[in-house]
């Protein structure tokens, strides 16, 4: 019972944190420009890990080319998804924002298919379906009005390809050292981003800095933790069912601290992608094997 409860509190914390991280974020547009606020957030949250995994002597690469490949997972995985989110925030709600980017285990299937040859189910494939349906229902109004509609699709994109580069070179790598890399190097990677692509901006003050400090420490560090844990701990595809609270509570948050409008496209749409990952993510039945006696 006891595990249990701790289970669901820990799943309920680290998807709350996810969710309301868009609100922060938004927040801190106010005071630094998107690649800036992202780029500084991640090469903390990665320094602080980094030296984690040094003091704890997690088991580093030894070859460039795995190295490398850390590298383009951070890319990918903290440069592109969070670019494309910070940048979707200027001109969307959190919660729209936290639905587009909570899309990647449908667009996952997809990619998967057409990439890598994977093999997914019928009720997978039904959950793609729906929930696909439910951006349109959620966003179709927004298409030809907001570029920000666009950046949130591209960050649901990148997850989903970072999401499919970590499961074909993540098991040669240790999860802690990956993790903590991927965000040092992405950081960095969304700093020089800053520089070029972006007219940046940074206010210091007291404001600032905690959005700083919430983004970096219990948003990231605290978050990843929690749910590496909760993969290790449990089954990988009944755990990632439980991604579709963190929208929920992006929308929650979005309405409670910012006041955005929780209208009923929204709310339906909203609904229909949470049902699309849940049968994407729906575990499959195992068979009973019958072995055969031998008598003697």
């Amino acid at each position: 019972m006891k595990d249990k409860l701790l289970f669901s509190f820990l799943v309920i914390l680290t998807t709350g944190l996810m969710g309301s991280s868009f609100v922060v974020a938004k927040i801190g547009l106010l005071y630094i420009s998107p690649l800036l606020l992202a780029g500084i957030r991640f090469t903390i949250a990665g320094s602080i890990m980094m030296l984690f995994v040094r003091l704890f002597k997690r088991n580093h690469p030894q070859t460039v080319t795995t190295w490398g490949k850390i590298i383009i997972i951070g890319a990918v995985q903290t440069a592109g998804v969070m670019g494309a989110i910070f940048l979707s925030l200027r001109t969307i709600t959190s919660g729209e924002s936290a639905i587009l980017t909570f899309m990647n285990p449908l667009l996952v299937v997809l990619i998967g298919t057409l990439a890598l040859g994977m093999r997914y189910r019928v009720i997978q494939w039904l959950g793609v379906l729906v929930g696909f349906l439910g951006v349109f229902v959620t966003m179709g109004s927004h298409l030809d009005l907001q570029i920000g509609t666009l950046f949130g699709f591209s960050s649901a994109v990148f997850w989903s390809v970072g999401t499919l580069l970590i499961k074909k070179w993540g098991g040669s790598i240790d999860m802690w050292v990956l993790t903590a890399y991927q965000m040092l190097f992405g950081g960095i990677i969304l700093l020089v981003g800053s520089f070029f692509l972006e007219v940046s901006y940074l206010v210091i003050n007291p404001t600032s800095i905690s959005i700083l400090l919430w983004l970096s420490i219990p948003a990231s560090i605290v978050q990843f933790t929690i749910w590496f844990y909760l993969l290790q701990k449990g089954d990988s595809g009944k755990v990632s069912a439980f991604l579709f609270l963190a929208p929920f509570f992006g929308i929650v948050s979005g309405w409670f601290v910012l006041g955005e409008d929780v209208g009923l496209p929204l709310f339906v749409g909203g609904s229909l992608i949470f049902a699309g990952i849940f049968l994407v993510n729906w575990p499959e039945k195992r068979r009973a094997v019958k072995v055969p006696v031998t008598k003697i």
